[in-house]
């Protein structure tokens, strides 16, 4: 049954009403909330569950079952934490927000960049609390960030409003956005791009990622090639009992600066593989990261059986 337009205004103040209500929590009575919620989400979202698991396997063989599963269990945990933080990034009194980042390391990356006339582009996986990021990131840079609108459109203002409120500029995910990012690079600022979510079939090569080809943007060398800009990765970090964040900003592998698409985006993925060993319990192994397989672009008719997804 499809939904009417009085369900979807319902769901969408819905919604809006419980942002609001979470966004006076602190981060630790958050997490408290998502300790509790997040053994429910691996037991019954059964999607979620076995992506994670499937992925799991991939990146990590060496580890026996019992071990992927506590991992399993602990990254749905923090999955389900960024999603009841969303209210407290978005709309969250600024100064508790900022008071909830408890330190920043490598910052110097960015000053030292822009201080040598260089735009800095932020690879921003999904670890940690990637709204936080934006939040300091957009507090203390001039920042531009591509932005695709929610499947629910009447959310977009919120969802916008929260992004934007500390001056981040936000760019549609079109030629139009990418000339922004160029633009905003060459007036040594800030972008912020996705690095490990997967491209439309003409907007990427496949490359290693934890031993196995994922389909992989390349929309970071040719911003590089064309504005010389300095890479680094960048995360908020959730820390011990969810007692806020800290900002992490790690130089990017050296490969994100060949000319070659391929080894560029096999040094996005290993930047991305660098984050994550910060604590891999907090990257979201939920998202079918490898849905795309070199067999299906090739045009192998039995593609299928190479899928690692159900």
């Amino acid at each position: 049954m499809s939904e009417t337009p009085l369900s979807r205004r319902f769901q969408t103040r819905a919604i809006q009403a419980l942002w609001r209500l979470l966004s006076r929590w602190s981060p630790a009575a958050l997490w408290r909330l998502a300790r509790r919620l997040g053994p429910l989400v691996h037991r019954f979202s059964a999607r979620e569950r076995q992506v994670t698991d499937a992925n799991l396997q991939v990146v990590f063989p060496e580890q026996n079952a019992s071990t992927r599963h506590r991992l399993a269990r602990e990254s749905l945990r923090h999955s389900t934490a960024t999603m009841l933080e969303l209210g407290f990034a978005w709309m969250g009194a600024p100064q508790r927000v900022e008071s909830s980042i408890h330190a920043v390391h490598g910052r110097e990356l960015l000053d030292d960049a822009r201080a040598a006339g260089r735009g800095v582009i932020v690879l921003a996986p999904h670890f940690g609390n990637w709204e936080v990021l934006n939040f300091w990131l957009s507090s203390h840079f001039p920042f531009t960030a591509m932005y695709e609108p929610p499947k629910i459109g009447a959310l977009d203002p919120v969802i916008r409003a929260g992004r934007e409120r500390m001056g981040a500029s936000l760019v549609p995910t079109n030629p139009r956005g990418v000339a922004a990012l160029l633009k905003a690079l060459k007036r040594c600022e800030a972008v912020g791009i996705l690095p490990d979510q997967e491209p439309d079939w003409r907007g990427g090569v496949f490359a290693d990622f934890y031993g196995r080809p994922a389909y992989t943007a390349t929309l970071l060398p040719k911003l590089v090639a064309r504005t010389q800009a300095r890479v680094v990765t960048g995360v908020a970090r959730r820390r011990t009992a969810g007692e806020g964040f800290e900002i992490h900003f790690l130089a990017a592998d050296a490969r994100v600066y060949d000319a070659d698409e391929t080894i560029a985006a096999r040094g996005v993925n290993a930047s991305v593989e660098a984050v994550i060993a910060l604590d891999p319990a907090q990257y979201q192994w939920e998202y079918k990261r490898y849905r795309k397989t070199l067999q299906e672009q090739q045009g192998d008719p039995d593609h299928r059986r190479h899928r690692l997804y159900r």
